[in-house]
């Protein structure tokens, strides 16, 4: 008569074991090696946060166009004049913050807002209604946006405000669903470009006539694309004046 295991006795028949026992060992050992592979194979994530439930009060001008930052003066200062720091602003949920500064353009502004950030580039999701005018003087911005000329560029069309910290990973075709919900609801778009050494530059990503371009890119949006326009630099932000019709994929 052949061995047949019971499983609620303690140990197995001698005949079955020699078998089942080593078939276990080489399993579980693949699975352990495939999971580290796997683990390997992840990249890093990025350094990119979003400060959840830190709700923090700010202080600067109102910039509308062609994206919507608060212009803060920074204490250091430069040549005798005062540093400047632009914080793009984008509204709670999937949408940008147009409806809420709009009437805002040019004065100074006090607001509540949750601080997102990657490297260098800031964002504040702004807390709803909280957007008031202040006494005090408006900064008067004096220098010109730096004409880098015409450049066709290669890369990804992301939305800001996850790329830069709501969610990690924020682009790729993993997050383009989110992405385009992001864009349809006015949050700005970026072109992320990268250079042959993989060092990412994030441009605004707007119309030629610096308009938004967000309902023109939609088809486009966590793909290889290529992309034709006027480049800006306004201190450390980039501005990509982008040939709507000149977009294709790659």
């Amino acid at each position: 008569m052949s061995d047949f295991y019971i499983g609620y006795l303690p140990k197995m028949p001698k005949a079955l074991s020699r078998y089942v026992v080593p078939a276990v060992a080489v399993m579980f050992s693949l699975a352990v090696v495939l999971a580290i592979t796997f683990a390997l194979g992840q990249g890093p994530f990025a350094t990119a946060f979003f400060e959840f439930g830190n709700v923090q009060p700010f202080e600067g001008t109102i910039q509308a166009k062609p994206v919507p930052f608060l212009i803060l003066e920074k204490a250091e200062r430069s040549n005798g004049l005062p540093g400047l720091e632009r914080i793009a602003l984008v509204n709670e949920g999937k949408f940008g913050a147009s409806a809420s500064v709009d009437e805002f353009d040019g004065q100074r502004v006090r607001l509540e807002g949750t601080l997102i950030y990657r490297g260098e580039i800031r964002m504040i999701e702004v807390k709803a209604g909280s957007v008031g005018r202040v006494q005090g003087e408006a900064f008067n911005e004096t220098e010109a946006e730096k004409n880098l000329g015409e450049m066709t560029l290669k890369g990804e069309i992301i939305d800001s405000k996850c790329y830069l910290g709501v969610m990690n990973p924020g682009n790729h075709k993993t997050h383009r669903s989110c992405a385009v919900a992001c864009l349809r609801g006015g949050i700005p778009p970026m072109l992320l470009v990268k250079d042959e050494q993989g060092r990412a530059s994030e441009l605004w990503l707007v119309t030629e006539t610096g308009e938004p371009i967000n309902d023109r890119i939609l088809d486009y949006v966590a793909e290889p694309v290529e992309v034709t326009g006027r480049v800006g630099r306004k201190g450390d932000s980039l501005f990509f004046y982008a040939k709507a019709d000149s977009i294709k994929r790659l």
